[in-house]
């Protein structure tokens, strides 16, 4: 029995360091990105951020391979705090049934690949975006009815029975383990990959919104995050999505009016 809560302690320790760690890697990629593109003294760093993506560069946000790694990163950062009440849940089937920290270890990896496969394709999405001259290199989208749009959308999206299913399904895990039970490290990456599909169809308009205040801003990512959070609190997550949408629709409808002023 010390032996289960000392390997327990232990991997919960090491879950929150590597947030911990995501998160300080987002701090330090945001300042460095800071840098290169408003500039430092003297230079004529502050006009890059608008300049035409097309033209020849060698910028991160410009090219897959580091910008899927700040996404890869964001993920970790965003999500892993997001997964907590279901590694808890999954964690009571440890005791009452013949879960193992193995499979709770799978869950974990699982949920993690599908995100990481979720940042490859928005990253995509992403560069696209640029060389399309929809967003600059901050990630922010260049027209404000784009940004109003966006938010429409993500709004209308709370709403929907997609939506529901799936955050039905992340705000009550333990119904999905019932329902899809397999044993050990493969049962559990089994799992963990199905609940991971089900996150990123709840949750991919949040990750979307970083092209309204840039897929950079900490004070987005924090947002964001503390929201998912709440939308998975088995107490006050089905009390919060509806409402949300609809401060998403009514931020979407005020923006280009408060453009024009």
């Amino acid at each position: 029995m010390t032996a289960f809560f000392n390997i327990r302690s232990a991997l919960w320790v090491a879950f929150f360091v590597a947030i911990l760690l995501a998160w300080a890697m987002m701090f330090m990629m945001a300042v460095d990105m800071d840098l290169d593109l408003i500039g430092r003294p003297g230079d004529m760093g502050a006009a890059m951020a608008a300049m035409d993506p097309r033209m020849p560069m060698d910028m991160p946000m410009a090219r897959f391979g580091p910008l899927f790694m700040m996404w890869a990163v964001m993920m970790a950062a965003m999500m892993l705090p997001t997964l907590v009440p279901t590694l808890r849940s999954y964690e009571d089937l440890i005791v009452s049934a013949n879960g193992t920290r193995a499979g709770w270890l799978g869950v974990l990896l699982g949920y993690f690949v599908v995100w990481v496969a979720f940042a490859a394709l928005i990253t995509a999405v992403q560069l696209g975006l640029l060389f399309g001259g929809v967003i600059d290199m901050l990630g922010i989208a260049k027209s404000v009815w784009v940004s109003a749009g966006l938010l429409i959308v993500v709004g209308a999206f709370q709403f929907t029975r997609i939506k529901e299913v799936c955050h039905g399904v992340c705000h009550s895990p333990m119904m999905y383990f019932v329902g899809h039970w397999k044993t050990g490290f493969g049962g559990g990456l089994r799992m963990g990959l199905g609940l991971g599909a089900f996150c990123v169809v709840c949750c991919w308009g949040f990750m979307a919104l970083g092209f309204v205040g840039g897929v950079m801003s900490l004070l987005w990512m924090g947002l964001a995050t503390l929201f998912m959070i709440l939308e998975k609190l088995p107490a006050v997550g089905h009390l919060v999505t509806k409402p949300m949408g609809v401060v998403l629709i009514l931020a979407g409808i005020a923006l280009p009016v408060w453009a024009l002023i």
